[in-house]
């Protein structure tokens, strides 16, 4: 057991649930660590394609508050790293840390599709418009080159598995983020260097978007946007190294 415990919420990204995070948690736990993983309102299998961004920051917010956590080092993972800075707005007291994995980062009043390059955002309107219920899905082909570069067929394909349609319309509101810059809460970028998922020349997660986080630890790994299924242990061991006091 490693001498500080600490107490995790992980948040998934788009088209994932909670228990994506299952093998990243079982690795930390073995080292004394302490981790939820909530599935956020609107993600999984049948959930609501109609679920806003406040319901689903609040869902957060009211596992954190409802376990009485503190001391949390709060993880927000792709679509979830906007998530997490609402909810370090909301409830900083109750929190240590702030950790960006391959996340997007907004800036006061920006939406997530703000920072979706064109010639992605086309083919996520027309994936929705063609599943004709508020969601879009990833191809597999898109998933396997994309987010999951790293990774043997066989992985990629059980990890495929874990994924469902993900709610569009909460992607284009506008976030309120004001204090986001004053926030005293410390941050950190845990960056997957082999990172697939959009074009490098439009987009980057860092750098690029994390010149949104203000200062920050930066902690690198490599591997895919999708390290949490490729490679757990090193997603876990990179956890610790950007959550740690």
């Amino acid at each position: 057991m490693t001498t500080t415990p600490l107490e995790f919420v992980l948040v998934h990204g788009s088209w994932h649930v909670g228990s994506c995070w299952d093998a990243v948690a079982a690795h930390l736990r073995a080292d004394g660590h302490r981790v939820t993983a909530p599935t956020l309102p609107g993600n999984g299998p049948g959930a609501d394609a109609t679920v806003s961004f406040a319901e689903t920051c609040k869902a957060v917010i009211d596992t954190i508050e409802q376990q009485n956590l503190r001391d949390v080092v709060l993880v927000g993972h792709s679509f979830g790293g906007a998530v997490v800075q609402k909810v370090a707005l909301a409830i900083p007291d109750r929190l240590a840390r702030v950790v960006f994995h391959n996340a997007y980062v907004l800036r006061d009043g920006d939406t997530v599709f703000d920072h979706v390059p064109a010639s992605m955002a086309a083919a996520f309107t027309a994936l929705a418009e063609a599943a004709g219920d508020g969601t879009v899905m990833l191809p597999f082909e898109v998933f396997r080159d994309g987010f999951i570069n790293d990774a043997d067929l066989t992985t990629a394909e059980a990890a495929f598995a874990q994924l469902s349609p993900e709610p569009l319309a909460r992607s284009s509101e506008p976030i309120d983020l004001a204090g986001w810059a004053e926030l005293p809460v410390p941050r950190s970028v845990l960056h997957a260097t082999d990172d697939n998922v959009f074009p490098a020349a439009e987009f980057s997660w860092h750098p690029g978007l994390s010149q949104h986080v203000g200062a920050f630890r930066l902690v690198q790994v490599p591997g895919s946007h999708e390290l949490l299924f490729s490679d757990p242990a090193s997603a876990a061991r990179g956890l610790v190294a950007a959550g740690r006091p």
